[in-house]
């Protein structure tokens, strides 16, 4: 059974780990939703921009191999 420091470092860390995936997920939101609302871009470069992003975002997260 964990003693209540490690209970509080445990849930430190669970709430660090929390706080950096909704910060990421904020930063992409933001970056497609921008993306979407270029009034100066065409619909199909809008499209390739967010595709972009989430190609981008794959690389990073490891979820897209290298060619």
């Amino acid at each position: 059974m964990a003693t209540a420091t490690q209970q509080d470092v445990i849930r430190a860390i669970a709430e660090e780990m929390a706080y950096g995936v909704e910060t990421a997920v904020d930063c992409w939101m933001t970056q497609i939703e921008s993306a979407l609302s270029d009034s100066k871009l065409s619909a199909t470069a809008r499209l390739n921009a967010v595709h972009e992003i989430v190609r981008s975002y794959k690389l990073i997260t490891g979820k897209m191999e290298f060619d």
